[in-house]
């Protein structure tokens, strides 16, 4: 039989009725040279009612039977017509051997036994339908011949008999190559259930494939580790040898181990950590991916990452993808935009986004005595803006913030948190000597539209309030800062509310 890969039932069905419409074409035509047999039958007194007549008879017969059945195969090699005529022509072939008292010990059951070849219910039951009125008239005629020498007194009875007979093993045989037909086709559907079972399988794993060698092409590593063999296979080795792993002995791959070598010492306890082979699994539970960022000596940061491919809920996977893909130009992106996110565009100061993220570390943590919170405002900002216009505030803005980085950036970090607001995290034992120092700086500057500048400066230290938490501490620097504001202004003569 062809191959049935890729088949369904129903197309093999059909491409085995054109194998057998073929079979049974070179069968007819084969059964031309029974003329020319019977002929030498006769000359050799084994067929002594026949006569040479009766031999080209049947040769011409079946030629021409042959013959349409060729052209028929040829046209219509699945049609089930084609089928019925190749049936139809063994019956009257076996007929007129039978009437003709050619003796050659042809079965009747011949041809309904061909066709359950074709596993066809309906060209088995026309079979044996034909077959069964042709073996009627074969019959008939036969025992109107010779009755009398079967001892029956009419040919009626004669024929009753031997047509009982016939009947009877007509039906059992009918029955039998209707089961035969039944087993043969549920056995044909259910190979065939498993071929396509096999092929979805096989095509899910090529596809499998596909994309693990696409993911090869896009990692510097891939590692497919398979849990229940205990192997690790690289998919970027042409090769792709499966390499043991030892689950007793063995805590790392040996693709990391050499991995391991160019990771810096200060990233390798947590590398040797995520790569734990012997962990992967129960971390892998009931997760698709785990990953971890790390740093080669030579490329810079890289991600490792195990991906679960098998695996059922609330199991560890049988199977896992390992790979590694430099992202030391991600993490610098990353950086650059973490840093814009918490950096002041116009003094290029941390923001106050910034600020609350740092405060909010310091609130997880106890504060260390020398911390000093410093709340710091610009004076005279409104007037510059109002006489000077906003370009001379703002460069009065930009000064400020020179000034507080020369002062504070060594000790400590400098916000801009508003508009000529700033706010310091220093870590000093002498915040009075820092306020000074702000003050000197300030008073130093000068710019193109503004000549002077000044700045209110409060402070809170941790050694000097140890009950007050960091919300406390930033009320009594911002305290401390509006004090010495009113000491600007009762100097100064300015109106506050003009400031």
């Amino acid at each position: 039989m062809k191959e049935t890969s890729g088949k369904s039932l129903q197309a093999f069905i059909l491409e085995s009725r054109i194998w057998l419409n073929h079979y049974l074409s070179s069968i007819l035509r084969m059964i031309i040279l029974t003329g020319p047999a019977i002929a030498i039958g006769i000359w050799a007194g084994i067929f002594r009612n026949a006569t040479y007549r009766t031999c080209l008879n049947i040769s011409g017969m079946v030629a021409v039977l042959a013959l349409i059945h060729y052209f028929l195969v040829k046209r219509f090699p699945k049609s089930r017509v084609t089928s019925f005529f190749s049936l139809t022509a063994l019956d009257i072939i076996i007929v007129y051997m039978s009437f003709h008292q050619i003796d050659i010990f042809l079965t009747w059951f011949f041809v309904p036994l061909v066709s359950v070849l074709f596993c066809d219910e309906v060209i088995y039951f026309y079979a044996v339908a034909v077959n069964y009125v042709f073996m009627t008239a074969a019959t008939w005629i036969a025992t109107s011949i010779s009755y009398t020498r079967s001892g029956f007194e009419s040919s009626f009875g004669c024929f009753m008999d031997v047509m009982g007979g016939f009947t009877i093993e007509m039906l059992m045989m009918t029955s039998l190559g209707y089961i035969i037909i039944k087993l043969a086709r549920e056995n044909f559907r259910k190979l065939f259930q498993q071929n396509e079972l096999i092929q979805f399988q096989k095509q899910s794993e090529q596809e499998r494939m596909k994309i693990l060698d696409s993911m090869a092409g896009i990692y510097d590593n891939v590692n497919l580790i398979d849990f229940t063999e205990n192997t690790e296979m690289s998919l970027r080795d042409p090769e792709q040898k499966r390499i043991g792993i030892d689950m007793r002995s063995q805590t790392h791959t040996q693709m990391n181990q050499k991995i391991m070598e160019q990771v810096m010492p200060e990233h390798m306890e947590d590398f040797l950590s995520f790569t734990n082979i012997t962990t992967v699994r129960e971390r892998l539970t009931d997760r698709k991916i785990i990953s971890g960022d790390f740093v080669d000596i030579d490329k810079g940061w890289f991600r490792a990452q195990y991906i679960a491919v098998k695996a059922e809920p609330d199991q560890a996977p049988d199977v896992v993808i390992y790979t590694t893909r430099n992202v030391d130009e991600e993490k610098k992106r990353e950086q650059t935009l973490i840093r814009i996110s918490r950096t002041d565009e116009m003094t290029r100061l941390r923001n106050r986004r910034c600020y609350e993220m740092d405060l909010n570390e310091l609130r997880h943590k106890p504060l260390e005595d020398d911390l000093v919170i410093f709340v710091i405002d610009v004076n005279g900002l409104k007037q510059v803006n109002d006489t000077l216009g906003h370009t001379a505030g703002d460069e009065l803005i930009k000064g400020a913030a020179a000034c507080l980085a020369i002062t504070v950036n060594k000790v400590g970090r400098v916000y801009r948190t508003g508009g000529d607001e700033f706010m310091a995290l220093v870590h000093t034992d002498d915040p009075e000597h820092i306020r000074e120092r702000i003050h000197k700086n300030a008073y130093k500057w000068r710019g193109c539209y503004s000549r002077n500048m000044t700045m209110s400066v409060g402070y809170a230290s941790v050694c000097e309030n140890r009950q007050a938490i960091l919300d406390e501490l930033e009320r009594i620097a911002d305290a401390n800062m509006y004090s010495e504001k009113e000491k600007y202004y009762q100097m100064t003569g300015n109106n506050r509310r003009r400031q």
